[in-house]
């Protein structure tokens, strides 16, 4: 699943190439790609047209087109496998193509969503008083919003009676962290995977998120994290984070701090990495505030 960075990566094309444009016409190719616009394909396509698109907003995982002249967004959901294309008019459809969007402004390009495996797909809806689609107004603030609250993060997670991880892929807590950047960033800040929450005292808990900024903020800068051609920017191109990668993917491969192999282990339904030496679990008679 795309996490925070390549989530950004396209934000930030949708915010060069396609806010400001009024549509002219929405076709839906494939009803799942709306599904979760209840009132149905013919709706969404009406709601649409005639409506010009505000500024791309980001929270977490979750991108969203204002249309600027209403109280209403187009929310984007990528799933596992969806893109967000800007493409020539002419070019050739896409094989998964599920929607096309066109503009009314003869530039010539046009927003495509395409999906091959049809888990992700775009609905309208009204917006809270803060400009969020109200079905995403739970989802809590990401580390690069400015008004995340660190404090309260730090509170909430020695309130929480789980662990680091589960925490940090907890959306209502913090937002947009997944799997590949958890296990960087606690690789990073030497944790396991599995440390009580209620243990991590203040100055640790400083250290996670710093290390949790830095590790999204490198990947924005070449990116995103692509190991397939699925996630990819507006334009078609992956991102390559993957080459940086210090825990995810490497089992096996030497720690690159101490040099001792990294482990996987199985957990949730997922996979974790970590280095058996630099994250180690403590003992609970040594796990203190």
């Amino acid at each position: 699943m795309p996490e925070l960075p390549e989530v950004e990566v396209v934000r930030r094309g949708l915010q060069r190439w396609v806010s400001g444009r009024t549509i002219a016409e929405v076709q839906i190719l494939h009803p799942r790609a709306v599904r979760r616009h209840t009132a149905g394909a013919e709706d969404f396509a009406a709601r649409l047209r005639g409506h010009s698109v505000g500024i791309a907003r980001r929270r977490g995982k979750y991108l969203w087109l204002p249309l600027a002249d209403t109280d209403a967004s187009v929310l984007g959901h990528l799933g596992m496998s969806g893109q967000l294309l800007v493409q020539p008019e002419d070019a050739a459809d896409e094989k998964h193509l599920r929607i096309r969007i066109r503009f009314d402004d003869g530039l010539g390009t046009e927003l495509r969503f395409v999906d091959q495996r049809t888990f992700g797909g775009l609905s309208l809806h009204d917006n809270t008083p803060e400009g969020l689609p109200d079905v995403i107004a739970h989802i809590a603030r990401d580390p690069l919003d400015p008004a995340f609250d660190d404090a309260a993060f730090h509170t909430a997670l020695r309130l929480r009676r789980t662990t680091i991880k589960r925490a940090l892929l907890d959306q209502s807590l913090i937002s947009g962290v997944g799997n590949i950047y958890a296990d960087e960033a606690l690789w990073r800040a030497k944790l396991h995977y599995e440390r009580p929450t209620a243990s991590l005292a203040r100055p640790r808990s400083v250290e996670l998120l710093c290390h949790v900024r830095d590790v999204m903020n490198a990947a924005l800068a070449v990116g995103g994290t692509s190991f397939d051609s699925l996630y990819v920017n507006v334009n078609g191109e992956s991102g390559y984070f993957d080459r940086s990668l210090d825990a995810y993917g490497r089992e096996d491969e030497p720690c690159r701090r101490c040099g001792t192999p990294m482990r996987r282990r199985a957990w949730m339904n997922r996979s974790s990495y970590f280095c058996p030496r630099c994250q180690r679990l403590p003992r609970p008679s040594r796990i203190s505030s």
